[in-house]
């Protein structure tokens, strides 16, 4: 049994998680949180602490942000894109169990005082941004990391907020960089 609450959009999300492991869901309805469901993500957080589980897409990040300014001690899981798409549809509930226990494996807290090691200009360098592949190394790094797909500004944002070593980037970097790059 996991010792945290997982918090997570939706019902069917819940029913993922069960064939993953063991754990307590709160659901969250969407982005329009009620006073009763805020109540409750706030009982368990202090209680137990929470791991905040969105859907990889706009609207789940949203939520993720919106929850992080609530609960800013909230860890923090993220299932690849790639790893939670399936018929057409984005989503935890079409994460596979391996995928959800792997995300949960790779749980990041934001720190209170985010550092500012990674920049912009870095990944311009490294060409994880403005390449013709940049979009999918930053996938794929963010995915070896454990903090999730975000455009350039998002992904360094993670790097810095998660505390990132720079020997963690540079290993997952070499692992999923191509060797002629």
């Amino acid at each position: 049994m996991l010792k945290e609450v997982l918090i997570v959009e939706g019902k069917a999300d819940v029913a993922a998680i069960n064939r993953a492991i063991e754990a307590d869901c709160i659901t969250t309805g969407g982005f329009h949180l009620t006073r009763r469901t805020l109540e409750n993500i706030s009982a368990a957080y202090k209680k137990r602490g929470i791991i905040i589980l969105t859907d990889p897409d706009s609207a789940g990040e949203n939520i993720r942000n919106f929850l992080s300014k609530k609960f800013p001690q909230a860890k923090h899981a993220y299932i690849p894109r790639d790893e939670a798409t399936a018929n057409n549809d984005i989503g935890i509930e079409q994460a596979s169990p391996e995928s959800i226990r792997r995300a949960l494996s790779k749980v990041r807290t934001r720190e209170i005082n985010p550092r500012e090691e990674f920049t912009a200009s870095e990944m311009v360098a490294l060409k994880l941004s403005s390449g013709t592949n940049s979009s999918k190394l930053r996938d794929k790094i963010g995915a070896a990391l454990g903090i999730g797909y975000g455009n350039v500004k998002t992904f360094v944002r993670r790097l810095n907020n998660y505390g990132i070593t720079r020997a963690e980037f540079l290993e997952a970097f070499k692992n999923v960089t191509p060797a002629n790059s």
